[in-house]
This record gives structure tokens, sequence and C-alpha cells, in this order.
């Protein structure tokens, strides 16, 4: 088993422009040709147009008749078409989406992006036990919108905020979808921004349950040419969206199980397998907003303190804390505050907190501290001072929050969620104490 080659799998009737041509010109190229991107023929150069770089200008009032060759635009990397798809893949990354092929004088081939890699994978190699909902990570955050907000807010959001695709819906039910190839279509239309989304929206939006298999999510982009899936429940709720991208990243562990069965691969792609373990290993242990650890890692790092604690008998202590009225702040200020909220904490943990301390989100505005050598009274005081310096804090937006603490000491012979439960139970008792206060296990 070989893996392809790129002249195998790229897109060769790709469509450029000059760098001498107008903007106008690229624009009206895209829409005819369906596309949110523009590949720019600038001499020996491959460069790259976008409909983030068409908002940007229209917010500027640029005279779209200029040509593009005024412009600052983003260069392609370029890839030898004799190369395989895991060399495609070291490139392919969220800043860079596309890899120009070429021919070994440097002229162009053609294109390779996630749909490229995405069609050349064989449905038949993925473990069909894994489903969406594995996939999907706890309190993620989609970017969704109600189908009766304005077009030019969510344009504005979209500008600031870069995100290419946002899910419109209806009692959390998506309806309708909104992606750069849709804006591309409203900027060359001049549609009336102040109109709802609903009017501009793709509909009727095609979903996927979350039991659904890898298999078939894969299948399913395959056959419809979508570049992502949106993922609903059982009630038809929006549960989240998963990327070409996503799905590539789980099947690769799966590649590298079947590579390793055919020696004649292992020392072209070896060096680039383990910088790719190392790199999903990471995606897999962090959560997707603050940046910290999740639970998973937080299992592992909390099993390997334990094995310390016990053979040098040492103390050990757990701090599981809360964000007061978190609900509120999301209802009262919008998701994108409390998102702020959560990560401003996040890096006040990492300032304050020692370095063999560890720091995991435990889910929602819930986190969870490690403290290893720490008694009961000195994880209370280090508590104290991060309840201080979170109310302190004068957050953009929200103002001041408070939090509630709950801390345990880690006791030997005991399993992780015996510890863990005694710090809920006086995190629990904090918050029917008036919140913004620290209870240890003693108090219960």
């Amino acid at each position: 088993m070989k893996f392809p080659l790129i002249s195998d799998i790229a897109t060769t009737s790709v469509v450029t422009i000059n760098i001498e041509d107008s903007v106008d010109k690229a624009l009206e190229l895209m829409l005819e040709n369906n596309h949110r991107d523009m590949i720019i023929l600038d001499k020996s150069l491959f460069k790259l147009i976008s409909i983030v770089d068409i908002l940007h200008l229209q917010k500027e009032d640029f005279d779209f008749s200029l040509p593009l060759s005024v412009l600052n635009l983003q260069e392609i990397p370029t890839i030898s078409r004799d190369k395989n798809v895991i060399d495609a893949m070291e490139f392919l990354n969220d800043d860079m989406q596309y890899l120009c092929a070429v021919y070994s004088d440097g002229t162009l081939y053609g294109i390779v992006n996630h749909t490229d890699i995405t069609s050349n994978i064989d449905p038949d190699v993925l473990m069909d036990n894994y489903r969406l909902c594995d996939l999907i990570q706890k309190n993620r955050r989609i970017k969704w919108i109600n189908k009766d907000e304005s077009t030019s807010s969510l344009l504005n959001n979209m500008l600031n905020k870069y995100f290419d695709n946002v899910v419109i819906v209806e009692n959390m039910k998506p309806i309708g979808i909104l992606t750069t190839k849709d804006i591309v279509r409203i900027i060359k239309n001049k549609d009336d921004l102040n109109q709802p989304i609903k009017e501009y929206m793709s509909s009727p939006l095609e979903t996927v349950n979350e039991n659904s298999s890898i298999k078939s999510a894969l299948e399913f982009v395959k056959e419809k040419h979508y570049k992502r899936v949106v993922v609903v429940d059982n009630k038809g709720e929006l549960k989240g969206i998963i990327t070409q991208k996503e799905l590539i990243s789980l099947t690769y562990s799966r590649w590298a199980i079947l590579m390793k069965e055919y020696q004649e691969e292992l020392s072209e792609i070896n060096n680039m397998l383990e910088s790719k373990n190392r790199e999903y290993e990471t995606l897999a242990s962090t959560d997707h907003l603050t940046g910290l650890y999740n639970r998973y890692k937080f299992t592992e790092l909390y099993l390997s303190a334990y094995t310390s604690m016990t053979q040098r008998h040492n103390d050990m202590s757990l701090i599981l804390l809360d964000i007061d009225h978190f609900k509120s702040i999301n209802d009262t200020y919008g998701h994108n505050a409390g998102d702020n909220v959560l990560i401003q904490l996040a890096n006040t943990f990492l300032k304050i907190l020692r370095n063999i301390d560890m720091v995991c989100r435990w889910g929602g505005e819930e986190f969870i501290i490690l403290l290893p050598t720490a008694s009961l009274q000195n994880a209370e005081g280090l508590a104290c001072k991060l309840r201080e310096k979170i109310e302190s804090i004068g957050f953009d937006i929200v103002g001041n929050v408070t939090s509630s603490f709950g801390v345990s000491q880690v006791r030997e012979g005991e399993d992780m969620q015996s510890a863990v439960d005694r710090a809920d139970k006086a995190l629990y008792l904090a918050k029917r104490s008036g919140r913004n206060c620290v209870k240890t296990e003693l108090d219960v």
C-alpha cells in the first residue's frame, strides 16, 4: 500500500487570474465559478485573494477597478506533483487551505486542498465504531445565529473574528447556513444588508445525526461535496460542526497503524508521522477554547502525580472552582463575552500557579486545579488568593465577576473521583453560603 501522489489527487481544472487584472474581475470569476478564493498568477509566484480580503476592501471603500497588483496578497506554497499526500498534509493548516502542485520547472500543475485529501481517504479503513458525538468536544463553541439577526451585524462579526461559515437556527434547530460563497453572492448583487440573514442563507440545510459513524460522515461530504458536516441530536437540535480537516485528523492515526505494516513506506514518512502524532496528541489533550488541559489529560496527569505523592509521602490537594452566575453572563452579554471571561481566567491561573500545578477546564465554567506537595491549608490559602484576584479583574463588557471554591486533600489509597467528589461537595456548600467564597472538605 502506498499513499497517492500529488499528481493523482490534485485538481487540474484550476481557475486563475493574472496579477494585473482588476479586483472586480476576480470577484466576477469567484461568483461565476462558485469559488470563495481565487488563485492569482504573479510571474513565478502563486497568490490568493479570498472573500475575507474582498470584505476588507469593501469596508475601506476600495476601488474594485484597480489591479490586483496593488494588494498585499498571501503567497501560496508549492509542492512537486511527484510528492505524495502525506507531504501535502504538512502544508495544509489553518492559515493556508491550498497548495499549488507544480511541474519540475515550477509551472502550475494543479491545486490540492482539503477536499482533494478527503476524497482520497478510503472509508473502508475507518473504524466504524467511532461516532460523530465522540469527535464533538463538550462545550465547544459553535458559530450560530438566530434567523432574524441582521445580515450587516453578521458580516461585521465574520470580518472582525474570522470564521468562514455560520449556522442559522430557529429554536436551536438548524434551518440554513451562510458560507463565504454566499457572501460573494451578497456583495456582488449589492443586497440590502439590513435584511435578516434568513433572506440570504442557503437552505434547506442537510444535517447528520451525532450517532452516525465517522465513515458515513466522510462518505456524506464526498457525495455532497461539502466542506463540513452540521451535526444534530435526536431532537434535531444543533450539536456542532465537524470540518473535513477534523475528519482527516481522526483517520490519520488509523493511517499510521496501516502504514507500519508496509516497511517500504516507513523510511519515507516516519519523521512526518512522529511530528503529526505529537500535533494530534496536543489537540486531543487541550481544551479548544482556553488552551488548558481537558478532562482526559487531567486524569492522566493526576495518576502520575498520585504515584509520586505515594512514593514520596507528600501532600497533594485539589481545588474545584466555578464562575458565579455564568449563565446570566452569557444570557446578558452573549456567548462571546462569556468565552472571553473564560479565556482571561485561564491566563490568570497560569500566571499565579506554580509550574508543578496542573489546571484543567473541567466543563463549562468549571475549572479544577491539582496542587502537588500542597497541604489542605496551603490549598485553601491559594484558593482565597485566586478568589480575590478574580473578583478584582475588570472584564471587557462584563465588568467584575465572582467565583466559588471547593478544596479537598488527596488521600492515599483512594481514586481520583473520591477526591473530586469531596471538593465538589465543598464547592456546593460555598454556593449555598452565598457564593464568592472558599470552603474545604472540613466545612462539609
